[in-house]
């Protein structure tokens, strides 16, 4: 009932908004949920368009953003009421959004997008014009896609044959052949070796089989200070003298937009240094 009456009054709040301030805004005002949207509406949205971001982003494991420009945004944990009380026009989250939630925005008639994880390098860039457009700014969506294709221009192979390589991350678990890592180790002159081999998204390699069978670079997107992932730290890949072990950051690995730049940037610089 708390929750109820809240929402109610936060209900009657937002519509003793006049008309007339609500229609001379030129942009929507956002709250974004996720920090996939975070980085790149940061990238394509006017500063006091973006009422908050996730939590997520002001995390280092979890950001994909720089922590000193995500820490300069509010931020929200997704709770239905800290996002009513800011009575955005918009709200961007993912695809995980509970049900009782989404229900409570539908409620008050606040409009919800939410955004699928991206697979490839082209759902990205157009994930990244649909959020400009939703940001009224469709030309900073185009001139961020333009960087993106810079960084991948800048990041292709030369001619010859790709550098096996798999991605581990936390426990062990590899990334499936659909998934924007592997496009963008293929765009980048390696061979997405655990696809390769018939894994799946979220199969895990156990240390056993990575040497008995071992790539030419191992990029580790674990937690070296983690239980869970001393695997991928274990003493015995010492002994693993014609591959090179190599960090990818966690963060690199799921979102698109200017998360792209970075992630050619690195995987750029291994291949170089091979």
């Amino acid at each position: 009932m708390r929750v109820l009456a809240l929402l109610v009054g936060l209900l009657a709040a937002s519509c003793s908004q006049a008309p007339a301030e609500v229609e001379a805004r030129q942009h929507p005002t956002i709250v974004s949920l996720n920090p996939c949207s975070d980085a790149i509406l940061a990238e394509v949205a006017d500063r006091e368009q973006i009422l908050a971001i996730s939590h997520f982003s002001q995390d280092p494991s979890s950001s994909s953003m720089e922590l000193d420009d995500a820490r300069s945004y509010p931020a929200v944990s997704g709770s239905a009421e800290e996002v009513l009380a800011l009575s955005p026009d918009l709200i961007v989250a993912d695809e995980f959004v509970p049900a009782a939630t989404r229900a409570a925005f539908a409620d008050l008639g606040l409009r919800l997008v939410q955004l699928p994880i991206v697979s490839s390098v082209e759902q990205a860039k157009q994930q990244v014009l649909n959020l400009a457009r939703l940001a009224g700014h469709p030309e900073r969506g185009r001139a961020l896609n333009a960087r993106i294709d810079a960084a991948l221009a800048q990041a292709r192979p030369p001619l010859g044959d790709p550098v096996a390589a798999i991605v581990w991350q936390s426990g062990g678990i590899v990334p499936g052949r659909k998934t924007l890592v592997a496009d963008m180790l293929e765009r980048t002159g390696f061979a997405h070796l655990s696809a390769t081999r018939g894994m799946r998204q979220a199969d895990v390699l156990p240390l056993e089989a990575m040497l008995a069978d071992p790539p030419q670079v191992i990029f580790s997107a674990g937690d070296p200070r983690s239980n869970e992932d001393r695997m991928l730290s274990h003493p015995a890949l010492e002994a693993l003298d014609q591959t090179s072990r190599e960090r990818f950051d966690r963060s690199l690995l799921w979102c698109g937009g200017p998360t792209i730049i970075r992630a050619a940037e690195r995987l750029n610089a291994v291949r170089n240094s091979l």
